[in-house]
């Protein structure tokens, strides 16, 4: 299985469901030329499991760091496997670095899944992305379904990159931001400070951070002002925290819309009951929509 193209008008996206269940390009063909809406993939990139380098990749069956890769849930210890060495602790669940595969595709719509057999992740699950282009609008469902047969904690969210400029610019309403520590494991719940403020706009071209921000309204604009275009992303519940990564010396920067905290689990093990962990049911279903809308 290769790349797939959904098309509509002079709007279209890549898929590469082989390579992590990724886009590897959302663009537009505009004033004569084209808009990248997202990071696009090199050619390069499209011959290796590299989801890092791609447009878009899924976080399933949960987002951000899980210490020494390990939680308790029912006095039940699980250690899973290390997936993002040197570092000694996991990320982003397993959908990134997994095959998915083509369940439909239509013109401007497209479904993929991904299932997961029980493993040191003790419950099989189901995981879909459907994506939908509607003019130069791109909206993608996300689901994860527990196939087990006890509760299973979950959470999900897209991870985009977006193109890094000198003037771009990130601008939401938040209410709080999550200090870390060395490692980015979260530390203290803080006002956000001129240093983190996204109220005020943000320029990843000269801030770095990598933050979890809380009470967001769940819209976020992201702004060229040297192309003169915007794009405005809208989550829906339960996607109520937004990551920002802006690393210094990058051709992109990310804002996540996730369902969870970073280390949730271990969170919610310790009786928190603002990490965004959901027990899901053995049956139940978690679900997500985001919707990206660029203007030139």
């Amino acid at each position: 299985m290769g790349l797939i193209t959904i098309s509509s008008g002079d709007t279209h996206l890549t898929l590469a469901p082989h390579l992590g269940g990724t886009i590897a390009r959302y663009w537009q063909a505009v004033r004569g030329g084209v808009f990248e809406w997202f990071r696009p993939a090199q050619p390069s990139n499209l011959a290796t499991l590299n989801p890092e380098a791609m447009s878009l990749f899924p976080l399933v069956p949960y987002s951000g760091l899980l210490r020494q890769g390990s939680f308790t849930i029912d006095s039940r210890r699980i250690v899973l496997p290390l997936n993002w060495l040197p570092a000694q602790h996991t990320i982003h669940g397993h959908g990134w670095q997994a095959v998915w595969h083509l369940v439909e595709t239509d013109g401007s719509r497209a479904r993929v899944e991904y299932r997961h057999a029980a493993d040191a992740w003790p419950w099989k699950y189901q995981a879909q992305q459907s994506y939908r282009l509607d003019g130069n609008r791109l909206r993608i469902e996300m689901t994860v379904t527990n196939d087990g047969d006890s509760p299973m904690p979950a959470g999900l969210g897209p991870h985009p990159y977006f193109v890094r400029t000198a003037q771009a610019r990130i601008t939401a309403r938040v209410e709080k931001v999550w200090l870390s520590d060395a490692e980015n494991f979260p530390t203290e719940l803080a006002d956000p400070t001129p240093l983190y403020d996204l109220r005020s706009g943000l320029v990843p071209s000269k801030q770095a951070i990598d933050h979890v921000f809380t009470g967001w309204d769940r819209k976020a604009v992201i702004e060229w002002p040297e192309w003169e275009a915007r794009l405005t992303m809208t989550a829906e519940s339960p996607l109520d925290f937004l990551v920002v990564y802006t690393p210094l010396g990058q051709d992109y920067f990310c804002v996540e819309p996730v369902s969870n905290t970073t280390d949730a689990f271990n969170g919610f093990a310790a009786g928190r009951a603002d990490t965004g962990t959901r027990l899901l049911a053995p049956g139940e279903t978690l679900s997500a929509a985001t919707e990206f809308q660029p203007e030139v």
